[in-house]
């Protein structure tokens, strides 16, 4: 695997599905790995019993105060990757069917919150470093034929659009900043019709996020490593 030799990740949203995958991954490949959960509750803790290389730390990231305090824990640490998992899913439909506070909750949670992490802990990331937010291929503009999903294709536009708002202020960055679309996967979130599963998706999307390293500038690739059109 590309660039798979050891290294250190923190992982925001690691308490179920591709998240918690995400983490057993990078633990298999001798990394050490900092989670965060909303909860003390979750199948998180239960790896962590079986690995001290582990650490799990508690976040709710649409909450300011929890992100500078955890920035504030952890700022004599670096790490090789800040990879920011934690989003919501929503059901299909119209903006005409997506109340308010529907549409805020989504806007927050999947937009605003990964850049107030980035903002806050991207430092703690090595010069030659990943930078990570999990993006959507619905997120593309040019590749929505149809519609569906509004609220969350939105949502997830905006946060394409603040990272690269986030690049276009660090132009000599020496980090890689990446926007990984994973595609349809049977999760919790994604639901039983998804193509993928988890098994078969994991390795290729640590494949990529792991290949970015050495490569600055702001990529929104795709769960093979391929561009997906913005």
């Amino acid at each position: 695997m590309a660039g798979a030799t050891t290294g250190s990740i923190l992982l925001i949203g690691a308490s179920r599905g591709l998240g918690l995958a995400l983490a057993q991954a990078f633990l298999g490949l001798g990394w050490s790995v900092v989670a965060t959960v909303r909860s003390s509750e979750s199948p998180l803790h239960a790896l962590a019993a079986d690995h001290p290389a582990l650490e799990i730390e508690t976040l709710d990231i649409t909450d300011g105060a929890e992100i500078g305090a955890l920035a504030d824990r952890l700022s004599d640490r670096r790490f090789d990757c800040l990879f920011v998992n934690a989003g919501v899913a929503d059901a299909p439909g119209a903006i005409a069917d997506t109340s308010l506070d529907h549409f805020t909750r989504l806007m927050a949670t999947n937009a605003w919150a990964p850049l107030q992490v980035v903002e806050a802990l991207g430092e703690r990331v090595a010069p030659d470093g990943v930078i990570g937010v999990m993006s959507s291929g619905q997120a593309s503009l040019a590749n929505n034929k149809g519609g569906g999903v509004d609220a969350y294709r939105a949502s997830k536009a905006a946060l394409n659009m603040l990272m690269r708002c986030y690049a276009a202020r660090r132009a000599d960055d020496p980090r890689a900043l990446l926007l990984l679309a994973p595609g349809w996967i049977k999760t919790d979130l994604g639901g039983p019709d998804a193509p993928y599963t988890i098994e078969d998706s994991i390795p290729k999307l640590v494949a990529v996020i792991l290949a970015q390293r050495g490569r600055p500038g702001l990529r929104y690739l795709d769960r093979d490593g391929q561009p997906v059109p913005w």
